[in-house]
């Protein structure tokens, strides 16, 4: 009878082979990346100055392996402040050249500086007077020749065994893009503020949210006069459903609240409730927050006063413009 093979322990042979090979790819494209960084110079700082002035949009253009580089250099403009589109350069020889305007400015990415399709656009591009940005390994080349300003994005070698596939050259590449977003950012004086409101779904998006975009106004707040009646009192805070209503004069001007909770507390404290009036049952000097406040700032409210609810009111006049509850903090993920 036949003994069961036995499993190779760990590591086996070709485990550490892999990771042996992994590492050496991490290393040969963090080298380049290195390497990139200790060789950029006034170039780098022209070809920002080309995109700062820039009045119209960045067309970032490539092929292949250095397409796809091009389209996240464009999505990472365009999120930090800089609107930029993709132009597949062999679908601009078929009509989507009509992309390019005066006004524009142009980064052209092709390792070799040869690539037919890149090289194609150059009459275009010169044609309309757009400053071109090119970045490429190879600065005797006919993209960089043709470029208001060229960027060295040259490696030492690819990560790929075979020395063909693109990949510290595509790594640097990137790198570089993400280089000239950042500072092009920093030179706009794009803000965190600015961020969020490119990115209204993302986490912090939600964070600077602010009151104005979720409070609820006109109708759908709850208010009644000083001298309501209890019933009435009882029947604004259930139709509107926050479990709370404020208590405004004849000009609007929010004078008091009154909660569920009031509402129990004077069952149990007043002999003929149904007599009562809003003004002898209200909260005066109720918590408010300006709409223009940060939604993050109405839960650190809430939390610090041990409240549900916040009252929007005009800083001038005192005169309520709309509600905010915990509820609607949740809705939109805040806390």
């Amino acid at each position: 009878m036949l003994e069961p093979k036995k499993s190779e322990t760990w590591p086996s042979r070709s485990a550490q082979l892999a990771v042996e090979r992994g590492r050496k790819v991490l290393h040969i494209e963090a080298e380049a990346v290195r390497a990139l960084a200790e060789r950029l110079d006034h170039h780098f700082a022209q070809a920002l100055d080309l995109l700062a002035a820039c009045r119209g949009k960045i067309v970032v253009t490539g092929m292949g392996k250095s397409g796809i580089v091009c389209r996240k250099i464009a999505a990472t403009l365009s999120s930090t402040g800089s609107p930029a589109v993709f132009l597949h350069a062999a679908e601009a020889a078929h009509g989507d050249a009509g992309v390019f305007v005066r006004g524009d400015t142009v980064i052209a990415l092709s390792h070799s500086g040869e690539t037919e399709e890149v090289v194609r656009l150059l009459p275009i591009i010169k044609r309309l007077r757009l400053p071109l940005v090119a970045m490429t390994g190879n600065l005797d080349s006919s993209l960089a020749r043709a470029a208001d300003v060229a960027l060295d994005v040259s490696v030492a070698e690819e990560a790929c065994p075979l020395g063909l596939a693109p990949t510290a050259s595509t790594t640097a590449a990137l790198a570089l893009g993400d280089a000239l977003a950042v500072a092009l950012l920093e030179r706009r004086g794009f803000g965190a503020e600015d961020f969020a409101v490119l990115h209204p779904a993302g986490a912090l998006g939600r964070r600077f949210l602010r009151v104005s975009d979720l409070m609820h106004t006109g109708d759908a707040v709850p208010k009644v006069a000083p001298e309501a009646l209890f019933r009435d009192v009882l029947t604004e805070i259930t139709q509107k459903r926050l479990g709370i209503t404020a208590v405004v004069d004849g000009h609007d001007r929010l004078v008091g609240v009154i909660t569920d909770g009031d509402l129990r507390r004077a069952l149990e404290r007043m002999e003929n409730v149904r007599e009562a009036r809003a003004e002898h049952i209200m909260t005066t000097h109720p918590k408010v927050i300006s709409q223009d406040a940060l939604a993050a700032h109405a839960v650190g409210e809430m939390e610090r006063h041990a409240i549900t609810a916040l009252f929007i009111v005009e800083t001038t006049s005192g005169r309520l413009t709309g509600v905010i509850h915990l509820h609607d903090l949740l809705k939109a993920g805040i806390v």
